[in-house]
C-alpha cells in the first residue's frame, strides 16, 4: 500500500515532468504549423467542447470513494454491486454528454459569427465534433480507469499516462510537418484515448478480476451517491466556467489571437496545478479511510499541514523560477509577440498558489462529505468571475480576463475557504501558516538572488538562462534544505538515496564473492 502511494507520487512528478518538457517543445512546434490564429481556434473548441466533459457528474472520486468504504468493510459483494450501478450511470452520462456536444457544436455558428470568419466556424464545428466524440466515450467507459486508482494501483496508472503524453507528439510531429492541422491533432488524441480505455478495461477485468453484478438498485445507496456527487458535480461545472469562460468570452469580444495569447499564459497554471495535485491525489483512499475508523481533528489537521508543507516546498520553488524567469523563458519559447502571456500567468498564478498547497482541503471534503459549503462558495466567485471578465475584457483585453480571475479567486479560495477549514473541519489555519511563513525564507531570499541576476544580465540564449536557472535552482534547493525543510521532509529524500545505495552495496559485494 506504502509502495504503492510513494510509487504513484514519484511517478506523477514523472508524468507531469516528461508532459511539461513535452509541452515546452511541443508548444512551439504547434505554433509554427498551425499559426497563432488556427492555434486559438485549437484551444477555443477544446474550451468550448470541454464543457460537456462536467458530465461524467464527479462519479470518479465516489467511485473512489464507497470503494475504499467497502474495502475497509471487506465486503465484496457490496463492491461488485457497487461497480455494476456504476457502470450503468456511467453509460447513461456517456450517451448525454454526446446529445448535449452534438448541440452545442451546431450552435457554435450563432456564438461565435461575430469575432470569427465562416472559415474558422466550419473548422471550429469539425474540431468540436471529434472533441464531443472522444469526450462522450472517455466519460461513457471511464469507470476501469478510475476503478484501477479506487484499487490503488497508481503505478500502471501513471505509465499508461507518461506512454499516451509521449506517443502523442511522436505521432502528430511529422503529420504537423507533412501539412496536416488542428483536425489531425484530435483525431490522434481520440484514437490514443480510446486505447487507453481498452487498456484499462483489459487491466480491471484480467489483473484486478473485478466482478459486476447488476441485481436491483439499493435505492438509499443510490441516493447516498447521488448527492454526494451532486457537490462534486456542481464544483465541476463552477470549476469549468472559471477556467474555461475566460477563452470563451475572449472568442466572443476579441478573437483567435487574444485566446492564443491567454491560453499560453494560463497554460503555465495547468503545470503548477499537477504539481500539486500529484501529491494530493493519491490521499483520496488514505483519508477516506482514516474517516471511516474516526480519525481524530489533529490526525487529519497534521496530515493537511504536512502535506501543506512538501506542496510549498514545490510549488515555492516553481513560482519564485518564473517570476525570475519567466518573462525570458516566453520570448525564447513562443516569442515577444506572447509576452502579455507572462503578465497573465503571474496574475493568476499568485494567488492559485494558496490553494493549491491546501489541495488536501478539498479531498478531506470529499473523504468526509462535506462539499456543499465549497460548491456554494465555487458557484458564487464562478459568477462573480464571468461578470468581471466580461468587463474587464472590454477595457484591458486578455490581461482583464486574467485580473478577474485573480479577484474572484482570491475572495472565494483563500479567504472564504481559510475560514471555513478552521471552523468546520477545525484544521488548525493558524498553524499551518506559521508554517508556511517559516518557509517561506528561502522563497524570498531566491527570488531576491534572481530578481537581481535578471539586473546585471537578461538572456537572450537558452544557454544563457539555463545557466541562470541552475544557479538558482542550487541557491533555492540549499536555502530550504538548511531553513525551510523540517527532518520529515528531509527524510523523505534521504531515505529512498539510502536504500539505493545499500542495495547498490549488497549487489557490488555479491558480484565480489
Amino acid at each position: 500500500m506504502k509502495s504503492q502511494l510513494k510509487a504513484g507520487a514519484l511517478l506523477s512528478y514523472i508524468a507531469l515532468f516528461i508532459s511539461s518538457a513535452i509541452s515546452i517543445v511541443y508548444t512551439p512546434i504547434m505554433l509554427n504549423f498551425l499559426g497563432q490564429s488556427e492555434y486559438g481556434l485549437y484551444s477555443l473548441a477544446t474550451s468550448a467542447s470541454g464543457y460537456i466533459g462536467v458530465l461524467n457528474f464527479g462519479l470518479g472520486n465516489a467511485v473512489i470513494r464507497y470503494t475504499a468504504k467497502y474495502k475497509a468493510l471487506e465486503d465484496e459483494e457490496g463492491c461488485s454491486r457497487l461497480y455494476g450501478m456504476f457502470f450503468i450511470m456511467y453509460s447513461i452520462l456517456g450517451a448525454l454528454a454526446l446529445v448535449s456536444g452534438i448541440i452545442l457544436t451546431l450552435n457554435s455558428e450563432n456564438i461565435f459569427s461575430s469575432s470569427l470568419s465562416v472559415t474558422e466556424v466550419n473548422k471550429l464545428t469539425i474540431l468540436m465534433i471529434i472533441m464531443v466524440i472522444n469526450i462522450s466515450i472517455g466519460i461513457g467507459l471511464g469507470l476501469f480507469s478510475v476503478i484501477v486508482l479506487a484499487h490503488e494501483k497508481f503505478i500502471i496508472q501513471k505509465v499508461i499516462t507518461i506512454a499516451g503524453t509521449i506517443i502523442n507528439p511522436i505521432i502528430m510531429v511529422p503529420l504537423l510537418s507533412m501539412g496536416y492541422g488542428s483536425v489531425s491533432l484530435v483525431i490522434v488524441t481520440t484514437i490514443i484515448s480510446f486505447i487507453t480505455i481498452l487498456i484499462n478495461i483489459y487491466y480491471c477485468f484480467k489483473v484486478l478480476k473485478i466482478k459486476m453484478v447488476f441485481k436491483k438498485v439499493q435505492k438509499d445507496l443510490l441516493k447516498e451517491i447521488l448527492i454526494f456527487s451532486s457537490y462534486i458535480f456542481l464544483n465541476l461545472v463552477m470549476d469549468k466556467i472559471y477556467w474555461s469562460t475566460d477563452q470563451i468570452i475572449l472568442g466572443i469580444y476579441s478573437g483567435t489571437v487574444a485566446i492564443s495569447i491567454y491560453t499560453i499564459g494560463a497554460s503555465f497554471t495547468g503545470y503548477f496545478s499537477g504539481l500539486s495535485a500529484a501529491i494530493s491525489n493519491v490521499f483520496l483512499s488514505k483519508v477516506t479511510g482514516m474517516v471511516t475508523k474516526e480519525a481524530s481533528d489533529k490526525e487529519i489537521s497534521d496530515l493537511f499541514i504536512r502535506v501543506g508543507r512538501i506542496q510549498y516546498i514545490i510549488l515555492s520553488f516553481a513560482l519564485s523560477g518564473f517570476i525570475v524567469f519567466g518573462r525570458e523563458f516566453i520570448d525564447l519559447w513562443v516569442g515577444k509577440e506572447y509576452r502579455d502571456s507572462f503578465i497573465i500567468a503571474v496574475i493568476i498564478l499568485i494567488p492559485s498558489i494558496v490553494s493549491l498547497i491546501q489541495g488536501m482541503g478539498g479531498i478531506i471534503l470529499q473523504a468526509k462529505n462535506m462539499q456543499r459549503f465549497k460548491s456554494v462558495v465555487y458557484f458564487l466567485i464562478a459568477i462573480g468571475n464571468v461578470f468581471l471578465t466580461i468587463l474587464f475584457v472590454q477595457w484591458w483585453g486578455a490581461i482583464g480576463s486574467a485580473v478577474a480571475t485573480a479577484a474572484a479567486f482570491t475572495i472565494g479560495n483563500i479567504v472564504v475557504m481559510n475560514v471555513y477549514y478552521w471552523k468546520k473541519l477545525k484544521i488548525e489555519i493558524l498553524k499551518f501558516w506559521i508554517n508556511i511563513l517559516t518557509m517561506s525564507f528561502p522563497f524570498v531570499m531566491s527570488l531576491a538572488f534572481g530578481l537581481t541576476i535578471n539586473n546585471i544580465m537578461l538572456a537572450d540564449s537558452w544557454i544563457i538562462l539555463f545557466i541562470k536557472m541552475v544557479v538558482f535552482s542550487i541557491l533555492y534547493t540549499l536555502l530550504m534544505w538548511l531553513i525551510g525543510m523540517n527532518n520529515y521532509e528531509k527524510d523523505l529524500i534521504l531515505s529512498p538515496l539510502k536504500h539505493i545505495t545499500r542495495r547498490f552495496k549488497k549487489e557490488k559485494l555479491y558480484k565480489v564473492s
